[in-house]
């Protein structure tokens, strides 16, 4: 009779797996979350470069009669003499590869591009016409999806 009483000390097969189980799944959860955040903080400073750009731009507009970059070559000048010399602050966060600052085709840019259009201005996230001769549009894709824009206007 008192063998039956007497109870066993330890873990079954059970308990331990369903423990297991359950730091598994916060584990899987925690992954996520820690991904996404990863995510928005590159987001963020693709927002924060493309700004900077920006400023590189209006100092630019300021050493040349105030015009921005109206071809791809002039837009190759600008990123020669402004951005390559710092290529350490205009770095994709990503990949740290420097960004490639190319004159627009109209197509959402690529990751590590930001799309340059003179005489346009932003409509939201995007890129619109009729900014004016003395007005540009930057747009970088953003690993969240969708675009960020930046205009003068």
């Amino acid at each position: 009779m008192s063998s039956l009483l007497k109870k066993e000390k330890g873990f079954t097969l059970i308990e331990i797996v369903l423990v297991l189980a359950i730091a598994g799944l916060i584990l899987v959860i925690v992954f996520l979350a820690l991904s996404g955040a990863q995510k928005s903080r590159r987001d963020t400073q693709r927002k924060t470069d493309i700004g900077r750009v920006a400023a590189q731009l209006e100092q630019y507009a300021s050493n040349n009669n105030g015009d921005y970059p109206t071809t791809a070559a002039l837009l190759g000048n600008f990123v020669a003499a402004y951005i390559t010399p710092n290529a350490t602050d205009y770095q994709d966060p990503s990949t740290g590869a420097q960004y490639t600052i190319a004159y627009s085709n109209g197509n959402a840019p690529a990751t590590g591009t930001m799309d340059y259009m003179n005489g346009d201005d932003c409509n939201g996230a995007t890129m619109q016409a009729g900014g004016g001769a003395r007005s540009y549009a930057l747009v970088i894709s953003l690993e969240g999806g969708g675009t960020a824009c930046r205009s003068n206007q």
